[in-house]
């Protein structure tokens, strides 16, 4: 489905190997509670280059939150594999896997989730004394250079509390940037922005891939979703299209 290149067959054992940066192999969802069973996520197949500016659009309950957790290593499959830059996230150990994390995927929160002691220089080199990334020495030169980046560095001494939504969602961009992760997940990130700050976040964004990164955006906005690189559409726990963004949106005049 949507180009998958296989290592080996599909029922029986596989190299654990991948051709993409991004690659999850027929995963599978399950929660389970005294309700019953939900199925969040079907037989789900997904490659994703580097570079890539992709989207992922779909109501409220289709699977967009699961799809990225399962990225991030967030959540685990029930049942498939989940390959980023070949390593199988879904067999990390949890000791393993927030230093991966930290290390690999940018996560980019609608509600921004910047620790409220903290000033934003502070929550910014958070990831890299949890990673123990760069010399200690270095860290708050590299998140004040950061913070440049996103044009706050003249509120780098502030708590999050002094700054606006916009602002502080600026701070945890530059937060997901600390390790210099090849990987950005945001989860609905202008979803809480003015439009003019939503703007600002998206071009943001846009520099990021220019300069390599690849982001994956989960987003409501639909004027937002038509300006990335591809989209994908997910229904019902089911990617049911993905293709390059003009060609979807061709496809709807």
């Amino acid at each position: 489905m949507f180009g998958l290149k296989r290592n080996g067959k599909k029922n029986g054992k596989q190299a654990l190997k991948s051709d993409y940066l991004i690659e999850l192999r027929d995963v599978d969802k399950i929660y389970r509670s005294a309700a019953g069973e939900f199925h969040a996520l079907r037989d789900v197949d997904l490659q994703i280059d580097g570079s890539e500016f992709v989207a992922v659009i779909g109501k409220s309950g289709s699977g967009k939150s699961t799809l990225i957790n399962m990225i991030t290593g967030i959540d685990r499959p029930s049942a498939g594999e989940v390959l980023i830059g070949n390593v199988p996230v879904h067999r990390l150990q949890e000791n393993s896997l927030a230093t991966w994390r930290g290390r690999n995927v940018g996560v980019i929160f609608q509600f921004f989730q910047l620790l409220p002691t903290l000033t934003a220089v502070e929550n910014v080199m958070l990831p890299m004394d949890f990673c123990n990334m760069y010399a200690r020495r270095e860290r708050k030169q590299r998140a004040l250079h950061l913070l440049e980046q996103v044009e706050l560095a003249d509120q780098a001494n502030k708590l999050p509390s002094a700054l606006s939504g916009g602002q502080q969602q600026r701070v945890a961009i530059a937060r997901a940037l600390a390790n210099d992760p090849p990987i950005l997940v945001a989860d609905e990130p202008t979803g809480n922005l003015d439009s003019k700050t939503a703007e600002s976040v998206f071009n943001l964004f846009e520099n990021l891939v220019g300069q390599g990164k690849t982001i994956l955006m989960v987003t409501h906005d639909q004027d937002l979703a038509e300006r990335v690189s591809r989209t994908i559409v997910i229904v019902d726990g089911e990617i049911v299209d993905s293709r390059p963004t003009e060609a979807i949106v061709a496809g709807r005049v």
